[in-house]
């Protein structure tokens, strides 16, 4: 079992690798395809799902964070539509969808029939939101599915428990599962917010007792959702809806004493980041591990026509999305669902929209694996197998036609000209800049407050360049292919210079492999992704080498103010040597122009370097270390903007391309300017 955890968790990491490089495809899906692939393969991973554990370790723990993070005034005020979605269609669903399974298999009886159609009426938030932020969904209609993703579960369980009861006993009454429905319901929302103030109190009181150990508060948060699950349960409540109340309990509690406790906060937020990152992977992973038993069992059954099935299962994902697509476009017409004004009409777009984003996922699997094995008399529960698969099916179906289909029907925006793209180029370099600024200044302290202001306030002429009509900031950043070329080709004449010093006795021998990192860590960052992986490993095995074989290595050595006077007079050097001998290959139109010509770039960086010893005056070694360290973290946080509006769909993949070009570009710059500095 602890290698079959590690392998799911090192799954989780691969499918968001991949995902980097295919976001066109939903991290949910990539996840399922590597479950799959780790149970085909020979000695693969077989692991049995168990639904009691597996709603309470991931459904409970992942709807308090959805309860605790959504917001309560949206929420209140599509109340409406989200009950119309999760109780009415739950409902309308079991009753529509359960007669027309038995009528298309009669081999599978009524009320069991009604429980297959109750566990495939909730959505999945978690891949709701997964591929709400890769393709811009409108917010409103995203917290119309947070807000549906998080009462549906309940109403679909309960449901499905009464119709499996149902299916066992062959006893049914509908007035009393009608009152236990509500007293199941309310009863787990109120157990639920009960238990959340009361655990609210305790932490308190241990604050008020001097105990403001981070730890332990966050032990008791990942803990809370457990316990409102486990004594919801108990008491014979719906413990997914004490869950969710409990989370907005909570979510109430953190914004009245968020000031008391910022500290929690922050360690809070960040361990919940990751918990949840491992959880919701962990869904999915697991979700796939199941498809390739579950599927051999019906195509290795000489009982079931393969076709025929898979034909069921598309039937009945069509029969759920007309059914939603209705429903929705009878309670919409007319009303204020998405927020609009009341004179305005939710369009046929919003509608469909709305329908393709009822993506089906853990809940529905877990709940046909919780059908039980054995009727009352004794008799095997029919077609279980089946329903397993079908569910399965439907899950595939509604994830991929959410992935293809909503992209193509989701706002889109006209072709931009050059002078557009430069403008929106220019926009969003200004938004990354101003976030790393914003990550600096939360940096700043007693001890770097000068060097803070001195990297901040490059940024702020920067920021200040790309405000300026007209500007062309982005393109100075800017390097194409065959200034890359040109650079490459620059490196190597530096490091045929410094060679030959090394050579002459005019350098020492740490000096020149000095030289020779910082040149190799340039070449690094201008090649593709390719070459620059090629270089590492090579850089690699030439450290390794150097390490068994060479007496002195300059890693880690303590250069003297001596010694870096002597590289910077060595930069100056081969600067120089670069300029003479690429000097020709310069026609005089492109001597302006720093992306067309790189004897401009070597030009400026050496004027830095020459006059650099009259900034030294005024400024210490300290500084200049804490100026660089600086000037990186700012940097990763520009990276970690781009990756963070990419993801939150607000940029496409070729304008976060297009960004992260820009950085990289720009980092090249800065490491030659203060390598030396």
């Amino acid at each position: 079992m602890f290698i079959v955890v590690l392998i799911l968790l090192l799954l989780i990491g691969v499918s968001n690798v991949i995902y980097r490089f295919v976001p066109f495809v939903p991290v949910p899906l990539i996840q399922i395809i590597l479950g799959a692939c780790i149970t085909v393969i020979p000695q693969g991973i077989h692991l049995m799902l168990q639904p009691e554990l597996f709603f309470i370790l991931f459904i409970a723990p992942l709807l308090y964070n959805d309860g605790k993070h959504t917001p309560r005034a949206e929420l209140w005020r599509l109340i409406t539509p989200i009950l119309l979605l999760s109780v009415g269609l739950v409902f309308a669903t079991v009753f529509v969808v359960g007669y027309t399974i038995h009528w298309m298999i009669p081999t599978i009886p009524l009320f069991v029939a009604f429980a297959f159609a109750a566990i495939l009426s909730p959505t999945d938030s978690v891949a709701v939101n997964s591929l709400a932020g890769r393709i811009n969904l409108p917010k409103s209609l995203i917290r119309l599915l947070e807000g549906e993703g998080l009462m549906n579960d309940a109403s679909g369980l309960v449901a499905f428990k009464f119709a499996i009861a149902a299916a066992v006993t062959g006893v049914f009454s509908l007035q009393k599962a009608s009152l236990s429905f509500l007293i199941i319901s309310i009863g787990g929302l109120i157990v639920g917010a009960a238990i959340a103030f009361l655990i609210i109190g305790i932490r308190q009181l241990l604050r008020r007792a001097g105990l403001e150990d981070a730890t332990m508060h966050i032990l008791i948060q990942l803990l809370t959702p457990f316990l409102l699950y486990l004594i919801a349960e108990q008491l014979n409540v719906s413990g997914i809806l004490a869950a969710v109340a409990g989370g907005i309990v909570h979510a109430i509690e953190n914004d009245r004493i968020e000031c008391e406790i910022s500290n929690i906060k922050v360690v809070s937020n960040n361990t919940w980041a990751v918990y949840l990152f491992i959880l919701n992977g962990l869904v999915f992973v697991i979700l796939g591990t199941q498809i390739p038993d579950v599927s051999s069992v019906i195509f290795k059954d000489p009982g079931f026509n393969d076709v025929v099935v898979i034909g069921y299962a598309i039937v009945i994902f069509a029969i759920l999305l007309v059914l939603r697509f209705i429903w929705t476009f009878l309670f919409t017409r007319g009303s204020k669902v998405f927020g609009t004004a009341s004179e305005e009409t939710t369009s046929i777009k919003e509608i469909v929209m709305t329908t393709l984003s009822g993506v089906r996922g853990a809940v529905t699997l877990a709940g046909a694996f919780s059908m039980p094995l054995m009727l009352h008399n004794g008799e095997l529960f029919p077609q279980r197998h089946l329903i397993i698969f079908l569910s399965t099916f439907v899950i595939l179906l509604s994830l991929l036609a959410a992935s293809i289909l909503l992209p193509l029907i989701a706002k889109k925006t006209l072709p931009l000209d050059d002078t557009e793209m430069v403008t929106v180029e220019n926009e969003w370099h200004k938004h990354i800049l101003e976030a790393a600024v914003r990550h600096l200044q939360q940096e700043s302290n007693q001890s770097n407050e000068e060097a803070v202001e001195a990297v901040i306030a490059e940024y702020n002429r920067l920021i200040h360049q790309l405000g300026l009509k007209g500007n062309s900031t982005n393109r100075v950043f800017r390097i194409n292919r065959m200034e890359v070329a040109m650079r490459i080709e620059a490196i190597g004449i530096e490091r045929n210079y410094v060679r030959e010093k090394f050579e002459n006795g005019d350098i020492t021998k740490n000096h020149a492999q000095y030289y020779y990192n910082m040149l190799d860590q340039v070449e690094i960052m201008l090649t593709s992704s390719f070459r620059m992986w090629l270089l590492v490993f090579k850089r690699l095995l030439a450290r390794l080498q150097a390490s068994f074989f060479l007496s002195s290595n300059p890693v880690g050595v303590l250069f003297t103010e001596q010694d870096v006077s002597v590289l910077r007079g060595l930069r100056i050097q081969s600067g120089q040597k670069v300029i003479d001998q690429m000097g020709t290959l310069c026609t005089p139109e492109s001597k302006n122009d720093p992306s067309q010509c790189v004897v401009a770039y070597y030009k400026q960086i050496l004027n830095h370097l020459k006059n650099l010893h009259v900034q030294k005056k005024h400024r210490d070694q300290d500084f200049d270390e804490t100026r660089k360290e600086l000037h990186w973290l700012a940097v990763q946080a520009e990276r970690y903007e781009v990756q963070n509006l990419y993801e939150q769909g607000k940029i496409d993949r070729g304008l976060a391309a297009q960004l992260r070009r820009i950085i990289r570009d720009r980092e090249v710059s800065l490491y030659e300017r203060i390598e030396l500095g």
